[in-house]
């Protein structure tokens, strides 16, 4: 009988994260779901069945918290961890000036360190676990400084960073890390943020959760570092190569009210 393969995913109430736990759940993996929204958990947990989901409540800033939550996770999976996606997110949209302090401190807490807590509490398990993936999220913000996000887009550059260091670091334990790379989903973060920059009607926002998570999903069957969701996310990708520093304008002309 072939073991039951498992995925431990934070920031997985909703959104991208839900996602990701129905597509996994749905064929066949055990999820572990982790948020600090434990109500959204639990219904999650009750729409996909006990079997399917096991849920965790802990904030990503907490290593403590999260490194128990992994560990309570595996013991359910005998030590064993097949990936780890590091979703947990917030974004602060409008100009840095206005974006209350409060607000960049979190933001660098939980999608910088957010991230490298969750590598570091998954890493025990996952070096038990061949062929495992670490993947994370990450944003087109990463391929050029994006104003009207700065804070945020420098996060995820961190990420971007963090990961394919790790990817090299982390082969000769046979594990492979990956960073997942989108404009604007098709999520609460998005449309309903209180700030929204020109960018969002210049580009749209085209990409759903789903289309998302089915993104993770080959992520964590493949061996490349870098993975882009939709035209638009491939296509700021080859203009930044391209063009450098000269995508200064084009960015400007986007975020320009």
């Amino acid at each position: 009988m072939i073991p039951q393969k498992a995925i431990f995913i934070t920031g997985a109430a909703a959104g991208i994260g839900a996602e990701t736990a129905r597509v996994f759940a749905g064929k066949g993996w055990l999820v572990g779901a982790s948020d600090v929204d434990a109500t959204k958990l639990a219904a999650l947990q009750q729409e996909l069945g006990g079997e399917a989901v096991s849920t965790h409540v802990a904030d990503v800033r907490d290593f403590a918290a999260l490194d128990a939550a992994i560990r309570t996770f595996a013991a359910r999976t005998g030590g064993k961890l097949d990936a780890v996606f590091a979703n947990a997110g917030v974004a602060y949209m409008g100009s840095h000036d206005r974006v209350e302090r409060g607000q960049k401190d979190l933001t660098i807490d939980i999608n910088a360190r957010g991230v490298v807590n969750t590598f570091d509490a998954a890493l025990p398990f996952l070096k038990q676990t061949p062929g495992a993936h670490a993947v994370a999220m990450a944003s087109t913000s990463a391929e050029y400084g994006a104003p009207e996000h700065a804070v945020y887009s420098a996060t995820k550059f961190f990420v971007r960073g963090f990961t394919e260091a790790l990817n090299v670091e982390w082969r000769r334990l046979g594990i492979n890390v990956s960073a997942i790379y989108v404009a604007y989903v098709q999520t609460a973060m998005v449309l309903d943020a209180a700030v929204k920059p020109a960018s969002i009607d210049r580009l749209g926002v085209k990409v759903t959760p789903r289309q998302v998570a089915e993104t993770v999903w080959r992520a964590v069957h493949g061996n490349r570092s870098h993975w882009r969701v939709g035209f638009d996310a491939r296509l700021l990708n080859v203009l930044t190569r391209l063009l450098g520093s000269g995508m200064a304008p084009i960015v400007g002309w986007l975020m320009r009210n």
